[in-house]
């Protein structure tokens, strides 16, 4: 008899990396503890078969269960319109930076449909709700930190004002991950924007934690600090 996809998940746990995973995602008590390679290989073989019907009766009680259904997703190869709309039904169901982070990277068909999935984004990036916009923020970060978009991505990391900490911790790194891509535009942003003084200075925090920023350049950030008096 073929196992559920419950099972599958199940048979799969390893109980220190549930452990591990706990710690990251603090509050979550519904992690198996599946490593996310073996997730992906799921994903895949799931991608290729009826992805639809595996997503009209896909569950979530448990963190791999939706990190499943995301992961699937990414590996779809059907129409784009369909896809953003299974897509935009999933996004609800975010609920972990996680879930998140892992989803945003799989959906590497943005690169071939960027215009489209641009204004896919936006409503994500204006959101109340504290993962639909670290979704869209993190989407842009990477997909979108390239020539054709970096001015624009700017405004709209400037415009993100939202009081969640996983949103603030996801301008900053967008921010510094746009330093390292494009050092002089990113400096110039950083002498003026409206960003709180927390995300300013995690951005700023995010840069000089980067191998890819050298001595001299790292003590001229640190000294753009924003200090309470």
């Amino acid at each position: 008899m073929k196992m559920t996809i419950r099972e599958q998940i199940f048979q799969l746990a390893d109980e220190e990396y549930q452990k591990f995973q706990s710690g990251l995602c603090p509050g979550k008590d519904n992690i198996v503890g599946v490593r996310l390679p073996l997730l992906r290989k799921l994903a895949k073989e799931l991608a290729k078969g009826d992805w639809r019907e595996y997503m009209k009766v896909a569950q979530d009680e448990y963190y791999e269960e939706v990190m499943l259904q995301g992961m699937v997703l990414g590996y779809v190869k059907d129409d784009i319109e369909e896809v953003l709309s299974y897509i935009e039904d999933f996004i609800p169901k975010i609920d972990n930076w996680s879930v998140c982070d892992s989803f945003c990277i799989g959906l590497k068909f943005t690169k071939l449909n960027r215009s489209r999935v641009w204004n896919f984004l936006q409503p994500y990036l204006s959101s109340k709700q504290e993962f639909e916009m670290r979704f869209g923020i993190v989407m842009l970060l990477n997909f979108y930190l390239e020539e054709n978009y970096i001015d624009r991505v700017f405004i709209l990391l400037d415009r993100a004002k939202h009081e969640g900490y996983y949103v603030k911790m996801a301008v900053a790194w967008a921010i510094s991950i746009c330093y390292i891509k494009f050092p002089e535009k990113t400096m110039e942003y950083l002498k003026n924007n409206t960003l709180d003084d927390f995300t300013y200075n995690k951005g700023l925090q995010k840069i000089t934690e980067s191998l890819r920023v050298d001595k001299e350049t790292k003590a001229l950030i640190r000294s753009m600090k924003r200090r309470k008096w």
